[in-house]
Protein backbone atom coordinates (compact mmCIF):
# COMPACT_ATOMS: atom_id res chain seq x y z
CA UNK A 1 0.00 0.00 0.00
CA UNK A 2 0.99 3.71 -0.19
CA UNK A 3 1.48 4.61 2.89
CA UNK A 4 1.72 8.41 1.78
CA UNK A 5 -1.66 8.74 0.47
CA UNK A 6 -2.98 7.37 3.46
CA UNK A 7 -1.26 9.31 5.87
CA UNK A 8 -2.04 12.35 3.75
CA UNK A 9 -5.76 11.03 4.50
CA UNK A 10 -5.48 10.99 7.86
CA UNK A 11 -3.56 14.15 8.62
CA UNK A 12 -6.30 15.71 7.14
CA UNK A 13 -9.17 14.83 8.22
CA UNK A 14 -7.16 14.88 12.00
CA UNK A 15 -6.40 18.62 11.21
CA UNK A 16 -9.88 19.86 9.60
CA UNK A 17 -11.67 17.65 13.08
CA UNK A 18 -9.31 18.78 15.68
CA UNK A 19 -9.44 22.35 13.91
CA UNK A 20 -12.81 22.53 14.18
CA UNK A 21 -12.92 21.40 17.92
CA UNK A 22 -10.36 23.81 19.11
CA UNK A 23 -12.79 26.82 16.95
CA UNK A 24 -15.05 25.59 19.56
CA UNK A 25 -17.09 23.46 16.61
CA UNK A 26 -18.60 19.83 17.17
CA UNK A 27 -17.42 17.91 14.41
CA UNK A 28 -21.21 16.52 14.89
CA UNK A 29 -22.26 18.94 12.70
CA UNK A 30 -20.24 16.88 9.85
CA UNK A 31 -23.17 14.79 10.10
CA UNK A 32 -25.00 16.61 7.49
CA UNK A 33 -27.24 14.43 5.10
CA UNK A 34 -28.20 17.34 2.67
CA UNK A 35 -24.55 18.54 2.35
CA UNK A 36 -23.20 15.03 2.02
CA UNK A 37 -25.75 14.47 -0.61
CA UNK A 38 -24.83 17.62 -2.26
CA UNK A 39 -21.05 17.53 -2.29
CA UNK A 40 -20.64 13.68 -3.40
CA UNK A 41 -23.54 13.21 -5.39
CA UNK A 42 -22.93 15.87 -7.12
CA UNK A 43 -19.27 15.40 -7.84
CA UNK A 44 -20.00 12.16 -9.53
CA UNK A 45 -22.86 13.66 -11.44
CA UNK A 46 -20.72 16.53 -12.92
CA UNK A 47 -17.75 14.32 -13.63
CA UNK A 48 -20.05 11.19 -15.31
CA UNK A 49 -21.44 14.65 -17.12
CA UNK A 50 -17.75 15.71 -18.43
CA UNK A 51 -16.09 12.29 -19.44
CA UNK A 52 -17.38 9.37 -21.88
CA UNK A 53 -18.09 5.78 -20.10
CA UNK A 54 -15.23 3.98 -21.24
CA UNK A 55 -12.60 6.61 -18.85
CA UNK A 56 -14.75 6.27 -16.00
CA UNK A 57 -14.68 2.53 -15.88
CA UNK A 58 -11.21 3.36 -15.24
CA UNK A 59 -12.01 5.00 -11.57
CA UNK A 60 -11.16 1.97 -10.23
CA UNK A 61 -8.09 1.06 -11.58
CA UNK A 62 -6.82 4.87 -10.76
CA UNK A 63 -7.54 3.91 -7.15
CA UNK A 64 -5.67 1.56 -7.24
CA UNK A 65 -2.64 3.16 -8.43
CA UNK A 66 -3.38 5.48 -5.60
CA UNK A 67 -3.08 4.11 -2.93
CA UNK A 68 -1.29 0.12 -4.37
CA UNK A 69 2.57 -0.46 -3.56
CA UNK A 70 4.90 0.08 -6.34
CA UNK A 71 5.85 -3.54 -7.36
CA UNK A 72 7.83 -2.46 -10.57
CA UNK A 73 11.30 -2.83 -10.21
CA UNK A 74 13.33 0.79 -9.37
CA UNK A 75 15.12 2.62 -11.90
CA UNK A 76 18.70 1.27 -10.76
CA UNK A 77 17.44 -2.74 -11.06
CA UNK A 78 16.70 -1.50 -14.88
CA UNK A 79 20.23 -0.01 -15.41
CA UNK A 80 21.80 -3.33 -13.49
CA UNK A 81 19.50 -5.41 -16.42
CA UNK A 82 20.47 -4.05 -19.20
CA UNK A 83 24.46 -3.84 -17.81
CA UNK A 84 23.75 -8.06 -17.89
CA UNK A 85 21.92 -7.94 -21.02
CA UNK A 86 25.42 -6.11 -22.78
CA UNK A 87 27.45 -8.53 -21.08
CA UNK A 88 25.71 -11.31 -22.99
CA UNK A 89 24.56 -9.78 -26.29
CA UNK A 90 28.77 -8.86 -26.53
CA UNK A 91 29.83 -12.41 -25.40
CA UNK A 92 27.10 -14.49 -27.32
CA UNK A 93 25.71 -11.73 -30.01
CA UNK A 94 22.73 -10.04 -29.83
CA UNK A 95 20.33 -13.27 -30.85
CA UNK A 96 21.53 -15.09 -27.34
CA UNK A 97 19.22 -12.19 -25.61
CA UNK A 98 16.01 -13.99 -27.01
CA UNK A 99 16.28 -16.73 -24.10
CA UNK A 100 16.04 -14.06 -21.53
CA UNK A 101 12.74 -12.56 -23.15
CA UNK A 102 10.80 -15.48 -20.95
CA UNK A 103 12.63 -13.79 -17.81
CA UNK A 104 11.20 -9.88 -18.64
CA UNK A 105 7.91 -9.32 -17.37
CA UNK A 106 7.65 -5.70 -18.34
CA UNK A 107 5.93 -5.68 -22.05
CA UNK A 108 7.34 -2.21 -22.62
CA UNK A 109 11.32 -3.74 -22.16
CA UNK A 110 10.26 -7.08 -24.17
CA UNK A 111 8.28 -5.47 -27.12
CA UNK A 112 11.62 -3.50 -27.47
CA UNK A 113 14.17 -6.23 -26.98
CA UNK A 114 11.99 -8.35 -29.45
CA UNK A 115 12.27 -5.46 -32.02
CA UNK A 116 15.93 -5.34 -31.32
CA UNK A 117 16.77 -8.98 -31.47
CA UNK A 118 14.30 -9.37 -34.79
CA UNK A 119 17.16 -6.76 -36.41
CA UNK A 120 14.99 -3.29 -37.18
CA UNK A 121 17.01 -0.14 -37.24
CA UNK A 122 17.44 1.89 -33.88
CA UNK A 123 15.63 4.57 -35.39
CA UNK A 124 12.43 2.31 -35.71
CA UNK A 125 12.79 0.90 -32.27
CA UNK A 126 12.83 4.60 -31.06
CA UNK A 127 9.78 6.01 -32.92
CA UNK A 128 7.92 2.43 -32.12
CA UNK A 129 8.56 3.02 -28.58
CA UNK A 130 8.13 6.79 -28.35
CA UNK A 131 4.49 6.70 -29.86
CA UNK A 132 3.93 3.55 -27.29
CA UNK A 133 4.98 6.28 -24.56
CA UNK A 134 2.80 9.03 -26.18
CA UNK A 135 -0.21 6.94 -25.70
CA UNK A 136 0.48 6.11 -22.45
CA UNK A 137 0.93 10.14 -21.26
CA UNK A 138 -2.29 10.70 -22.64
CA UNK A 139 -4.41 7.87 -21.06
CA UNK A 140 -3.06 9.15 -18.02
CA UNK A 141 -3.34 12.70 -18.34
CA UNK A 142 -7.17 11.23 -19.25
CA UNK A 143 -7.38 9.73 -15.42
CA UNK A 144 -5.73 12.46 -13.45
CA UNK A 145 -8.12 14.73 -15.34
CA UNK A 146 -10.79 13.16 -13.79
CA UNK A 147 -9.91 14.09 -10.67
CA UNK A 148 -8.40 17.25 -11.14
CA UNK A 149 -11.96 18.37 -12.50
CA UNK A 150 -13.50 16.88 -9.83
CA UNK A 151 -11.48 19.07 -7.45
CA UNK A 152 -12.65 21.79 -9.59
CA UNK A 153 -16.46 21.00 -9.16
CA UNK A 154 -16.53 19.95 -5.48
CA UNK A 155 -16.09 23.23 -4.05
CA UNK A 156 -18.14 24.96 -6.33
CA UNK A 157 -21.03 23.14 -5.47
CA UNK A 158 -20.10 23.49 -1.84
CA UNK A 159 -20.99 27.43 -2.70
CA UNK A 160 -24.29 25.70 -4.25
CA UNK A 161 -25.04 24.23 -1.00
CA UNK A 162 -24.96 26.54 1.19
CA UNK A 163 -26.94 29.04 -0.82
CA UNK A 164 -29.90 26.43 -1.07
CA UNK A 165 -28.99 26.44 2.98
CA UNK A 166 -29.36 29.95 3.07
CA UNK A 167 -32.32 29.75 1.40
CA UNK A 168 -33.87 27.53 4.00
CA UNK A 169 -32.83 29.90 6.85
CA UNK A 170 -34.21 32.73 5.51
CA UNK A 171 -37.63 31.20 5.95
CA UNK A 172 -37.00 31.39 9.23
CA UNK A 173 -36.36 34.90 10.13
CA UNK A 174 -38.94 34.78 13.27
CA UNK A 175 -37.02 32.31 14.86
CA UNK A 176 -33.46 33.26 16.07
CA UNK A 177 -32.64 30.00 16.98
CA UNK A 178 -33.56 28.19 14.69
CA UNK A 179 -32.11 30.93 11.80
CA UNK A 180 -28.36 31.07 13.59
CA UNK A 181 -28.73 26.83 13.39
CA UNK A 182 -29.78 26.87 9.53
CA UNK A 183 -27.14 29.50 8.74
CA UNK A 184 -24.07 27.48 10.44
CA UNK A 185 -25.78 24.04 8.70
CA UNK A 186 -25.53 25.97 5.27
CA UNK A 187 -21.60 26.67 5.25
CA UNK A 188 -21.16 22.79 6.10
CA UNK A 189 -21.50 22.15 2.56
CA UNK A 190 -19.50 24.50 1.48
CA UNK A 191 -16.55 23.11 4.47
CA UNK A 192 -17.05 19.55 2.68
CA UNK A 193 -16.84 20.87 -0.66
CA UNK A 194 -13.47 22.58 -0.24
CA UNK A 195 -12.12 19.82 2.34
CA UNK A 196 -13.03 17.59 -0.74
CA UNK A 197 -11.46 19.70 -3.66
CA UNK A 198 -8.43 20.50 -2.09
CA UNK A 199 -7.45 17.99 0.47
CA UNK A 200 -8.62 15.05 -1.99
CA UNK A 201 -9.03 15.00 -5.42
CA UNK A 202 -6.87 17.84 -6.30
CA UNK A 203 -3.71 15.66 -4.63
CA UNK A 204 -4.73 12.48 -5.99
CA UNK A 205 -4.72 14.17 -9.59
CA UNK A 206 -0.64 15.29 -8.53
CA UNK A 207 0.10 11.87 -7.20
CA UNK A 208 -0.98 10.24 -10.39
CA UNK A 209 0.46 12.76 -12.74
CA UNK A 210 3.85 12.47 -10.39
CA UNK A 211 3.58 8.48 -10.85
CA UNK A 212 3.37 9.28 -13.96
CA UNK A 213 6.13 11.19 -14.99
CA UNK A 214 8.42 8.42 -13.04
CA UNK A 215 6.44 5.82 -15.53
CA UNK A 216 7.96 7.87 -18.58
CA UNK A 217 11.25 8.53 -17.23
CA UNK A 218 11.82 4.76 -16.45
CA UNK A 219 10.26 3.84 -20.06
CA UNK A 220 12.84 6.33 -21.56
CA UNK A 221 15.77 5.06 -19.60
CA UNK A 222 14.80 1.32 -21.30
CA UNK A 223 14.81 2.85 -25.07
CA UNK A 224 18.33 4.29 -24.60
CA UNK A 225 19.28 0.80 -22.57
CA UNK A 226 17.75 -1.05 -25.32
CA UNK A 227 19.47 1.02 -28.08
CA UNK A 228 22.74 0.98 -26.19
CA UNK A 229 23.05 -3.12 -25.88
CA UNK A 230 21.90 -3.14 -30.03
CA UNK A 231 24.55 -0.89 -30.81
CA UNK A 232 27.43 -2.97 -28.62
CA UNK A 233 28.37 -0.56 -26.03
CA UNK A 234 30.26 -1.71 -23.35
CA UNK A 235 28.47 -2.49 -19.71
CA UNK A 236 30.16 0.00 -18.15
CA UNK A 237 29.67 2.88 -20.47
CA UNK A 238 25.92 1.65 -20.27
CA UNK A 239 25.63 2.10 -16.88
CA UNK A 240 27.32 5.58 -17.20
CA UNK A 241 24.97 6.55 -19.62
CA UNK A 242 21.69 5.79 -18.11
CA UNK A 243 22.92 6.89 -14.25
CA UNK A 244 22.25 10.63 -15.77
CA UNK A 245 18.72 9.71 -14.89
CA UNK A 246 19.23 9.32 -11.38
CA UNK A 247 19.44 11.30 -8.47
CA UNK A 248 23.09 12.27 -7.42
CA UNK A 249 23.38 10.09 -4.11
CA UNK A 250 21.82 7.38 -5.96
CA UNK A 251 24.30 7.89 -9.48
CA UNK A 252 27.20 7.74 -7.38
CA UNK A 253 26.23 4.07 -6.35
CA UNK A 254 26.43 3.16 -9.74
CA UNK A 255 29.81 5.22 -10.27
CA UNK A 256 31.13 3.77 -7.03
CA UNK A 257 30.13 0.16 -8.31
CA UNK A 258 32.87 -2.66 -9.93
CA UNK A 259 33.55 -2.05 -13.31
CA UNK A 260 31.07 -4.20 -15.27
CA UNK A 261 32.59 -7.47 -17.54
CA UNK A 262 33.73 -5.80 -21.33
Amino acid sequence: MDKSSVIGIILGFIAVGVGMVLKGVSPAVLANPAAILIIILGTIAAVAIAFPMNELKRIPALFKILFGKEEKESVLDVIQLFSDLAVVARRDGLLALEAKLNEIEDTFLKSGLTLAIDGQSPEYIRDVLDEEIDAMKERHHAGALIFTQAGTYAPTLGVLGAVIGLIAALGNLSDTDLLGHAIAAAFVATLMGIFTGYVLWHPFANKLKRKSKAEVKRKEIMIEGILSVLEGQPPRLIEQKLAVYLPIKERMLINSGEKADE
